[in-house]
């Protein structure tokens, strides 16, 4: 399924999952759905994607890495709302849309981002946005056709990729911890019920990188209150500028939180694990279907028996990759 541009409505469909544990349905996408946001520079827009068919659905509010926006993270997205998600994607301030250059360069892009002062508080625009959201299901419901009355709500995920990550830890209970050692605000939310967090960001203090210490203070965390059930993706291959560690550093919130009870970790992968922000990116470095495939279904798996405890997908999904002869990762867990 190809990104549409904005004022669109989009449906598809995708082909079933080779295990036979997801079923696919076509899909409507609508972008952009605007909402309230008092206070903010620019208005809230989200992309929502669902299945056309089934009730009472669980809901993923998704959070974008650095740069990004409603429209990307496209193989994750279409895959999770043809197989039963209600897909909530919206667009944050640090959007390369959103700027005078969006074809700017990642290095360029993030000059641009550090060089404005308000982008101390994006991280927490960020969490804000995110809560938006949730208040505002109603909204969304109603700007869906077909969609009104067809919500679980007490069914939410959330869902991020590195800068959303940190965004998604913030909503799950990890805090941040301030120039004085002491604890920021706790900003999670009882709504959402359990998370995925893909390349987040690790442990804080020396294990930053002079960089990330002098311009990212907000990766210096504490995950001892991520208390929601979670699942970690990390990969084997990402080696970072934000930290003096190596890729292991992706794996701090699965060891040093009691909310986050498994552990993927791919092999071979690097940052966007084989290009899940979107078909055909330039940042993508690890190009690899299959990877992208691992991603979808087990995401997909554990996000289903998480808020389903009769639901065997998990189950299935890691004995799955356990048996493939070439495996594309290993699970762990406590």
């Amino acid at each position: 399924m190809e990104q549409t541009a904005l004022n669109s409505v989009e449906t598809s469909t995708l082909r079933k999952a080779e295990d036979g544990r997801s079923t696919s349905t076509p899909v409507i996408s609508v972008s952009p759905v605007v909402l309230s946001a008092p206070g903010r520079r620019v208005a809230l827009e989200v992309r929502v994607s669902a299945p056309v068919t089934g009730s009472q659905l669980p809901i993923i509010v998704f959070a974008h890495g650095f740069g990004s926006s409603m429209d990307g993270y496209a193989p994750l997205a279409s895959f999770w709302a043809a197989n039963g998600f209600v897909v909530i994607q919206p667009t944050f301030l640090d959007s390369k849309t959103l700027s005078p250059n969006p074809s700017a360069k990642h290095s360029e892009a993030l000059a641009t981002y550090l060089a404005d002062p308000a982008s101390a508080s994006i991280w927490r625009v960020r969490v804000e946005d995110m809560k938006h959201i949730l208040d505002q299901l109603d909204v969304i419901e109603a700007a869906i056709p077909g969609l009104t009355g067809r919500l679980d709500r007490s069914r939410i995920a959330a869902v991020g990729h590195s800068f959303g990550a940190h965004t998604v830890s913030m909503l799950l209970g990890s805090r941040v911890i301030g120039a004085d050692g002491s604890l920021d605000e706790d900003m999670s939310d009882p709504r959402i019920k359990v998370g995925v967090l893909l390349c987040a960001s690790g442990r804080g203090g020396e294990d930053l990188s002079p960089f990330a210490a002098e311009h990212l203070s907000y990766l210096n965390q504490n995950y001892a209150g991520l208390t929601t059930s979670t699942l970690v993706v990390a990969g084997d291959q990402d080696y970072s500028q934000l930290t003096v560690r190596g890729p292991e550093w992706f794996t701090d919130a699965y060891t040093l939180s009691p909310g986050a009870d498994w552990l993927v970790t791919l092999f071979g992968a690097e940052h966007m694990l084989g290009g899940i922000s979107g078909y055909q990116v330039t940042e993508t470095t690890d190009e690899n279907p299959d990877r992208v495939a691992a991603v979808q279904q087990l995401t997909w798996a554990y996000l289903r028996s998480a808020l389903y405890s009769e639901d065997p997908a998990w189950t299935v999904a890691c004995e799955a990759l356990q048996n493939n002869p070439t495996p594309q990762g290993r699970v762990d867990g406590k």
